[in-house]
């Protein structure tokens, strides 16, 4: 039997492309401006921001391409969102040296996991309403400065929340990039976009040399590898089963984490299994047989690959349009990770107390001897969650 070919005369096959571009599309859309902010917070110059995400689409298309057509299953990959607003909000005051470390440090630690299969295993001894209510404290900025941007720019923010708001209503997969759309229009019309820092050149990424401190591998590191296993690889695959694929999941876990590891030092703070958008590739829309929905990823690889060449322009488009329009696509892309997030903390009656504890103090941004709020809020939570499970277990009964 011949082997599939992408030829684009068949509805089938253009549907698979079309799929493949949604979906990167969707996934630049609902978080490129998130990364913006993770690279600015490390103090990254707009050039050295173009590079890393020349890094990260190079790195996303290599690995979507490859494990797609290796395994011949919808294997998407991208980077961790969670990971990168955890980022975001924790990188004021650290260099971009140390930025660099910590990235080498968490990807390393993804290695080891896949190496050592202990992946699963790690995952069962962090309660996961811990872990979802540590990811809504660390994204609650998000929403709140989304709104917060409102009272600055009425027309702007409001047109954005308009625009979310009608297309959630009537297609909800494209409510991000409708957003995203309306807000470039509204921004130019008001005058408010800088054309003269969108440049289509190309960008070559730069190497930056690692620093390693261990209060912010503790701190910042740590969190950030809890919340890139909890928050989107596990997602992901649980996703890909969803679908009815099993692929086996220590290589590919090794595989993402040591490609995340080269490419450190060039600004590829993570390559993790996609979820919300490999959904898209992984539905009947992309393919009406399953076991050719592989050519939607595929072409989701090339079109990965496209956006690398041109994450130039990308982050000039970013630079050239007005931090409210950065904040509120931001806020609104992440709106369902935090209410999907505080379901989850807060769904489990018995664990509540200890999840609310671990939420506000994550929101808080308290930090004490040097390790930031997500750490304390997984410790102070976590303690809270087995002191209080401990004084419900039973006593034994009398003989």
């Amino acid at each position: 039997m011949r082997p599939t070919t992408l030829s684009l005369t068949s509805p089938f096959s253009l549907n698979s492309v079309l799929a493949g571009f949604i979906a990167v599309l969707v996934g630049y859309a609902s978080s490129a401006a998130i990364i913006w902010q993770a690279a600015s917070a490390a103090g990254a110059t707009p050039a050295q921001i173009a590079g890393w995400m020349t890094s990260l689409g190079v790195a996303m298309g290599v690995s979507t391409l490859a494990l797609s057509v290796w395994y011949r299953m919808p294997v998407l990959t991208a980077w961790s969102t969670p990971g990168a607003a955890l980022l975001a909000t924790s990188l004021q005051g650290v260099t971009l040296n140390e930025a660099v470390g910590i990235f080498i440090f968490a990807n390393g630690l993804i290695v080891i996991c896949g190496v050592t299969g202990l992946f699963a295993r790690l995952m069962k001894i962090i309660p996961p309403t811990l872990a979802a209510a540590m990811l809504a404290g660390i994204l609650l900025r998000f929403g709140l400065q989304a709104f917060l941007h409102l009272q600055e720019d009425i027309v702007l923010g409001g047109s954005m929340l308009l625009a979310w708001l009608v297309t959630k209503a009537l297609a909800p997969r494209y409510a991000i990039v409708a957003t995203l759309l309306i807000g470039v229009l509204v921004a130019w019309l008001n005058g408010s976009v800088a054309p003269q820092a969108i440049d289509l050149a190309p960008v070559a990424p730069q190497f930056t040399r690692p620093e390693f401190h261990w209060a912010s591998l503790v701190s910042i590191g740590l969190p950030f590898f809890l919340v890139t296993m909890a928050s989107q690889n596990a997602p992901g695959f649980a996703t890909m089963q969803a679908a009815g694929y099993t692929p086996a999941v220590s290589p590919l876990i090794v595989f993402i984490g040591a490609l995340a590891l080269l490419l450190s030092p060039f600004g590829v703070f993570s390559v993790s299994i996609a979820a919300i958008t490999a959904a898209i590739c992984q539905s009947p829309d992309a393919h009406p047989d399953a076991s050719k929905r592989w050519l939607a990823a595929a072409a989701a690889g090339v079109f990965y690959l496209l956006a690398g060449v041109f994450g130039g322009s990308i982050t000039g488009l970013l630079a050239a349009l007005p931090a409210s329009w950065l904040q509120m696509l931001a806020g609104l892309a992440l709106l369902g990770t935090i209410s999907g997030s505080l379901h989850q903390a807060l769904n489990a009656p018995r664990e509540r107390d200890a999840a609310i504890v671990t939420f506000l103090v994550t929101a808080s941004g308290v930090t004490l001897f040097g390790l930031g709020s997500a750490f304390w809020g997984l410790i102070i939570g976590g303690i809270c969650y087995f002191t209080f499970d401990m004084a419900r277990k039973p006593e034994p009964r009398n003989r």
